[in-house]
């Protein structure tokens, strides 16, 4: 008996899936640049983040994942990770100045972190390095 092999998405699907994860991906990069490198823009008050700091880690992490995921490489683990290291980011940085998402600023790590789950549970889709490798999609 064969496990459920759902049926294979249609060609609009396949780069909505795509445009997502790489859109997101990016986006997700340039926020670990930020805290790093001060690229595209410096955080307030306009330094860039101590090494081994809790905002350092977090920004390499942001670029290692967020390259990974952008393309389609070890896609559910980076995913996994990256979606967990963005609900501690709400939990510890967030939500304690306030519980409304718009007034604490955490609307973009909540957003991550279901947009990274969602990743972890469907994998990277057909167009990853994931899929050329012969990896479960």
């Amino acid at each position: 008996m064969s496990a459920y092999s759902p049926p294979p998405a249609s060609f609009p699907a396949n780069v909505a899936l795509t445009a997502l994860r790489v859109v997101a991906a990016f986006i997700f990069i340039t926020s670990g640049t930020t805290k790093i490198f001060a690229f595209p823009s410096a955080l307030p008050p306009d330094t860039i983040a101590e090494p081994f700091n809790l905002i350092w880690v977090g920004g390499w992490l942001e670029m290692v994942l967020g390259t990974l995921i952008g393309i389609g490489l070890f896609t559910r683990f980076a995913a996994f990770l990256a979606s967990g290291m963005m609900a501690v980011a709400y939990f510890k940085f967030h939500a304690p100045t306030d519980f409304w998402p718009t007034i604490n600023h955490g609307g973009e790590a909540i957003l991550f972190c279901f947009i990274w789950l969602y990743f972890a549970a469907v994998g990277a889709g057909p167009w990853s390095v994931d899929a050329r490798r012969g990896g479960r999609r």
